[in-house]
């Protein structure tokens, strides 16, 4: 389609605008469309019958006129279907519908069989991995509720958890639990309460009812939301046989409301217990222990004198050792000393004039005491000394 040249001199009529994306629209040509229904009044006796048609995963909703015979009875608000239908444009008031030329309820297994093609998706893209479940806290400081108004499932929740612990606190975001506007009306209370910091845990929770009521907590829309939310989640959908896709997604699947009630809080009767049960072992153990110090000390004195006599025991062995070694080693420092003794005695023995005596020589001195060795000295008196004593003697010429 050529495109339109236009400026503020000349302007395109209003005419040509709706009648050119009449044409462009009408281009599309008849096609199949997937939706629920929304809104749906029944005017008996009138041909034409207008419905609103949404998209399952998102608020965005288009206006389906139905010529006679193509609505079937069995369509009603929250059905699933599929609709040929040819787009339109009515010009005199600008508006963009569906004219639809046949219409089809989803059937059940049809159903299951899109959410088990949405099931392998998810799985494929690893929001069901147990490694990105999240722990629920231990004493949250609020617990967040998503449910239909005044509904069964709030009540169990609430009041269970009370019963475990009466000054638990919630933050309760109602919302439409099925229907059309089920999906993004969770979504929208999700991310209020995943902003609230207040909020340390979420539980989505509705009663049982029949897959297609059960069909917005299968919702890609709402399954990515719950996955995307820093929050931990609590699903409590239904009874213990009611297996939606938020059970596989959420941190936590709870088989019943009641389930989710006593999950997301901690007993309070059971932890008083505990600590009463931890403070009896505690006072045992401190019990056991003061009791063993208590005969170790009692035991101290026996101990103690045991401890001094085999001290002393070894001591004196140690004492004898010692001695014994000290003996041996001065006796033969002892003796060897006499040998060298004994050696340097027959030496000085070897070198001392009395050796010489004794081989018969004599030394014979002055009166004076000077040994004489030239005859002219001796003359005069002399003391002569030979080996065994000594004698005078007088000198005379020769």
């Amino acid at each position: 389609m050529a495109r339109l040249s236009s400026s503020p001199e000349n302007p395109i009529p209003v005419r040509v605008v709706a009648q050119k994306i009449g044409a462009w629209i009408a281009r599309l040509g008849e096609i199949w469309v997937d939706g629920q229904i929304a809104q749906l009044t029944r005017r008996p006796g009138v041909a034409t019958q207008f419905l609103t048609l949404r998209d399952p995963d998102s608020t965005i909703s288009l206006t389906v006129t139905c010529g006679r015979g193509v609505l079937p009875d069995t369509v009603e608000e929250g059905s699933r279907v599929v609709v040929h239908a040819r787009p339109d444009f009515y010009l005199e008031r600008g508006v963009f519908s569906l004219r639809a030329s046949e219409m089809r309820l989803v059937g059940l297994g049809e159903l299951l069989a899109r959410l088990e093609a949405l099931r392998r998706l998810l799985a494929a893209e690893g929001l069901f991995a147990g490694d990105r479940k999240r722990p629920l806290p231990f004493l949250p400081r609020r617990v967040g509720i998503i449910t239909g108004r005044a509904s069964a499932a709030e009540h169990d929740v609430v009041e269970n958890a009370r019963r475990r612990l009466p000054a638990v606190r919630f933050r309760i975001e109602n919302a439409a639990t099925q229907g059309p506007a089920a999906v993004a009306e969770v979504v929208a209370a999700l991310e209020r309460l995943d902003r609230d910091p207040e909020v340390d845990v979420i539980v989505i929770t509705r009663g049982g009812g029949s897959v297609e009521d059960l069909l917005p907590f299968s919702n890609e829309t709402l399954l990515r939301a719950v996955a995307a939310s820093r929050t931990p989640v609590v699903s409590a959908i239904g009874h213990e046989s009611d297996t939606p896709l938020l059970d596989l997604v959420a941190d936590v699947a709870a088989s019943t409301p009641t389930d989710a009630g006593k999950r997301v809080v901690p007993d309070l009767a059971d932890e008083l217990a505990r600590v009463r049960d931890l403070r009896d072992r505690a006072r045992a153990s401190v019990r056991r222990r003061v009791q063993a110090e208590a005969d170790a000390i009692a035991s101290v004195p026996d101990r103690l004198r045991t401890a001094i006599r085999t001290y002393l025991r070894q001591a004196q062995s140690d004492t004898s050792t010692q001695r014994d070694r000290i003996r041996r080693h001065v006796s033969g420092r002892v003796a060897a000393a006499i040998a060298d003794l004994e050696h340097v005695k027959a030496r000085v023995r070897a070198l001392s004039p009395q050796s010489t005596l004794d081989r018969g020589y004599a030394v014979v001195r002055t009166a004076g005491g000077r040994v004489v060795r030239d005859p002219v000295e001796a003359l005069g008196p002399l003391r002569i000394r030979v080996a065994r004593g000594e004698f005078g003697a007088i000198a005379e010429n020769a």
